[in-house]
């Protein structure tokens, strides 16, 4: 495990010109979790009526880009308390971007980790990112979208992996395929479509990419991503969710393995582009990943 390269910054999560603002923030994740909360809100989140030209911004893909539109409202400190209808409008991976961009430019090893959280809806299992930063002994799992003034039940700062309160989508698939669980209960909501064994498929490689600090947004398509399973490669999701769980517990081989595939093997990996299918206006459109974000 290369803990270096996770305290350097991805294209993703780099702030660009404004280093300083996330040098300002200190670096224990529960202040960084609230400022990050103080600068984006859910663009579906309850109680909260966002103007709907402004929905857009949920599709920023970029650090430097989301604190683009935070400071043009709000030329101040990240911790500056902000209206919450003021916010930038993002979700989960935004929340969990930021928050890496963050410990990375302090040097502090941390990366995202795709799956699914139980703890949201009752009997749900709704595709959520969380980030993972490394304390100096071990890795540990955070929800900075999470309120802790809400009724939890557990230190949304310090998940624990073997709680099933959030599981990655490796485990899901894994879970799948011996046939433990019902896909049906994974996916984007109660009532929407996008659920099941297909998107769980998906969000395989979606995990292996956030991985290897490719941070795409959770709508984002490409490589061998489907959305039926007769077209798909079980036995490639197969593979690679066993190596991914088999890094997760510290076997250096399997994290090695993911990095080689990831680079040789074109179904894995976004390329120069991906397919982009925005949860606001429900068109797809095509996103050149080398174009300048300035």
């Amino acid at each position: 495990m290369d803990l270096d390269d996770y305290r350097r910054h991805s294209p993703y999560s780099d702030p660009g010109r404004h280093r300083g603002l996330l040098d300002a923030v200190a670096t224990d994740i529960r202040t960084v979790a609230a400022t990050v909360r103080n600068v984006i809100v859910h663009y579906r989140a309850g109680g909260v009526e966002l103007p709907d030209d402004r929905l857009e911004e949920v599709n920023s893909r970029w650090v430097d880009r989301i604190l683009d539109t935070d400071q043009s409202r709000f030329p101040v400190p990240l911790t500056t308390g902000r209206p919450t209808a003021e916010r930038v409008a993002g979700c989960c991976r935004d929340h969990t971007l930021l928050s890496i961009a963050i410990l990375r430019q302090h040097g502090i090893p941390s990366r995202s980790r795709v799956g699914f959280a139980s703890y949201l809806t009752p009997g749900w299992h709704h595709d959520h990112v969380l980030i993972e930063y490394w304390d100096g002994h071990r890795w540990v799992w955070a929800d900075p979208e999470l309120d802790p003034a809400g009724d939890w039940g557990f230190d949304g700062c310090d998940i624990d992996p073997g709680a099933g309160l959030f599981d990655s989508a490796a485990r899901v698939w894994s879970a799948y395929r011996a046939g433990a669980i019902d896909p049906e209960v994974y996916g984007v909501a109660p009532g929407m479509s996008v659920r099941g064994a297909w998107f769980i498929y998906d969000l395989v490689l979606l995990e292996l990419a956030h991985r290897q600090k490719d941070e795409l947004l959770l709508w984002d398509r490409f490589g061998a991503m489907t959305d039926d399973l007769a077209n798909a490669d079980l036995t490639l999701a197969d593979e690679i969710a066993a190596l991914l769980l088999e890094a997760d517990d510290g076997d250096e081989t399997a994290e090695k393995a993911l990095a080689d595939r990831y680079a040789t093997d074109s179904r894995l990996r976004p390329g120069a582009q991906v397919r982009s299918l925005s949860p606001v206006s429900n068109t797809v459109s095509t996103v050149d990943l080398r174009v300048s974000r300035r």
